[in-house]
């Protein structure tokens, strides 16, 4: 029995075949005895009998599992196979009924770009199976909360967009507040709780653009930019931001070609022992000079660096050139003189971090002993297990470490404990304040007797004034770094300063 939804288009097409004498084609589909449907192509070519009528030879083939396979594919193309939510394909295609309807109606429509935060991590830990499995629990409870005509796809990874049709900016922050607190909750996954925060980029039509690509890049922007303060939240495009990102995209491009160009620079800040006055080392500091942007501050350009890669380049070109620098003040200083380098987060994640420093040390003939590597909390909390293999890899060798802009970040004292470090670098935003400020003073006094108790070198960092040279000394801290006791400067002048100090 032919189905009822194609006996017409049969029927039509045979009169047609009949009619010109064409050669029949058609696929339609008939109902088994157990009311299953059943593809079939039915091929014949007509021939008028001598009475009028017409007789058709031919034959009818089963196509059933090649419509199931052609199905499989339609829907491969425009759905993804681990969530079931749409793809980019069939996004770009809802958002053109979207956009026609908008400009139509004259009504707005929004664009969500979402992370989820931190998800590498959960991979990392836990395994391809259970991100996998965290993914489509995502996938499920933005379904609960959106409208039929909201359009949900997953971009790849961890990556979603949002359409969401006849949307005005407060809607948009409503449906926000909404995803992001719908979060708190944990995810049941292989018997454990796990919990992941989101960040979303919105941009909005016509405002933002009248396209997919317009807004496509302003959500982009605006998510960056969600992480960028400090995740967990949303952010609207503004026009600030593309401002922004226009001078992100032009120091990232320059910064390619600035190693090259021979753009870059060391400089080096003394650090004085504040019992002695005597210069006990120095900190190399990267700086860069372009052309036609200026002088570029390392606080814009290192964590684009970090962000594009560019950092790993940037580090070994640091160390070999302060090594280098920094060999024949060995010979003027005192034995126990260091040369400080810093390491990013990035570099202190490289599985060849300790081969490639040792290497470096010995191509440039540098005693281990002589040498310091400055960390910032965060990079040895995101893994502290690894950090105290690796510190205590490099630290057989000689080789000193730093914790960085200590009291900023989120250091567990009982792993604090386990660093074999040498030195505290105290933060200049408790310094800054320290002789007017109770608390800063406070925090600065407490960050000394904690570094005394676990036998730690402390060195406060933008030092400015006598008075906070003073009293830090009077609190018991063993050296300052600021333009009060020595600013910034090029490895000739340092070497001046030394040759004075030890004539």
């Amino acid at each position: 029995r032919i189905h009822p939804d194609d006996l017409a288009g049969v029927t039509a097409s045979i009169q047609k075949s009949a009619t010109a004498l064409s050669p029949w084609r058609h696929e339609y589909r008939v109902l088994n005895p157990e009311g299953h449907a059943q593809w079939l192509l039915g091929q014949a070519l007509p021939e008028r009998e001598p009475n009028g009528a017409t007789l058709w030879t031919g034959f009818i083939t089963d196509i059933s599992q090649q419509k199931e396979t052609e199905a499989r594919i339609a829907h491969l193309a425009h759905f993804d196979a681990l969530t079931g939510l749409p793809n980019r394909v069939l996004l770009l295609e809802h958002f053109d009924y979207a956009l026609m309807s908008a400009e139509r109606d004259r009504t707005q429509l929004c664009l969500m770009f979402i992370d989820l935060d931190h998800f590498k991590n959960i991979n990392d830990v836990l395994g391809h199976s259970t991100g996998d499995e965290l993914l489509i629990g995502v996938a499920n409870r933005f379904l609960t909360l959106l409208r039929p005509q909201d359009t949900l796809s997953r971009q790849g990874g961890d990556e979603f967009a949002l359409l969401v049709p006849n949307c005005e900016a407060d809607s948009a922050t409503r449906l926000a507040n909404r995803l992001i607190q719908a979060f708190n909750l944990p995810f049941e996954i292989a018997n454990q709780e796990l919990t992941i925060t989101l960040s979303i980029g919105i941009s909005v039509h016509p405002e933002d653009g009248r396209d997919f690509d317009s807004l496509s890049k302003q959500a982009d922007i605006a998510l960056y930019r969600a992480k960028e303060a400090g995740r967990n939240g949303y952010r609207f495009f503004t026009s600030e931001m593309q401002t922004h990102s226009n001078r992100v995209m032009q120091i990232d491009s320059a910064l390619r070609k600035a190693l090259a160009n021979e753009q870059l620079q060391l400089v080096y800040q003394p650090q004085i022992d504040l019992k002695t006055q005597k210069i006990v080392g120095a900190e190399a500091l990267l700086r860069w000079y372009h052309p036609e942007l200026g002088q570029v501050s390392p606080a814009e350009f290192i964590p684009i660096a970090e962000e594009n890669g560019l950092i790993l380049t940037l580090g070994d070109w640091v160390l070999r050139t302060a090594l280098t620098t920094a060999k024949p003040w060995l010979a003027i200083a005192d034995a126990d003189f260091l040369i400080a380098v810093n390491l990013s987060a990035l570099q202190f994640r490289q599985a060849g971090l300790a081969d490639c420093v040792l290497a470096t040390l010995k191509d440039r003939d540098f005693p281990p002993q002589n040498l310091e590597l400055e960390l910032t909390e965060r990079s040895t909390m995101e893994n502290p297990e690894s950090a105290i293999a690796m510190i205590n890899t490099l630290n057989q060798f000689g080789i000193k470490f730093s914790i960085d802009d200590f009291g900023t970040g989120y250091s567990s004292l009982s792993y604090l404990k386990r660093f074999k470090l040498y030195k505290l670098k105290i933060d200049q935003s408790f310094v800054r304040d320290m002789t007017e400020d109770p608390e800063d003073h406070a925090i600065v006094r407490t960050i000394i007797t904690m570094a005394q108790s676990l036998g730690l070198i402390t060195i406060a960092e933008g030092v400015e004034t006598k008075a906070q040279c003073d009293l830090l000394f009077e609190l018991g801290c063993n050296e300052s770094q600021g333009y009060f006791t020595g600013k910034p400067m090029p490895a000739e002048e340092f070497t001046q300063l030394l040759k004075l100090q030890n004539p």
